[in-house]
């Protein structure tokens, strides 16, 4: 848990580009948490992975995520979703970054598996 107190304490925002945002589906995590706004990120880029989208750390047009203020009991459960192995970040589903958004620097979930057979998203909007 400290691992997460001081994550938190350094980054106490998250941007979400998927299932996370409002009116889909897993949007309920972050209820309670202050949505600060949205903004387009030109670090990531999105891929199509059926259910839901996995954004890669390359450039992009850009990207529309969602920027919330998150605590470190909700930073762990989205850890939890995302299948974020805070000890062993390379073998999770996701690891996370922080990038730079107009809010903040925010946490965002970084999809690890291979996009090869995937369909890019080129309008950045999941």
């Amino acid at each position: 848990m400290q691992h997460l107190h001081q994550a938190i304490q350094r980054c106490p925002r998250v941007a979400v580009y998927g299932t996370l945002k409002r009116g889909h589906r897993n949007h309920h995590w972050l209820n309670g948490a202050d949505m600060l706004g949205q903004d387009c990120l030109n670090e990531i880029t999105l891929y199509d992975l059926g259910p839901y989208p996995g954004a890669k750390l390359t450039p992009s047009a850009g990207v529309i995520v969602e920027v919330y203020a998150i605590d470190a009991e909700r930073l762990a459960r989205l850890d939890e979703l995302e299948d974020y192995l805070p000890l062993a970040p390379a073998e999770g589903v996701y690891d996370r970054t922080v990038l730079a958004t107009q809010y903040g620097d925010a946490w965002c979930y970084i999809y690890n598996p291979t996009v090869e057979a995937t369909q890019l998203i080129e309008s950045g909007e999941w």
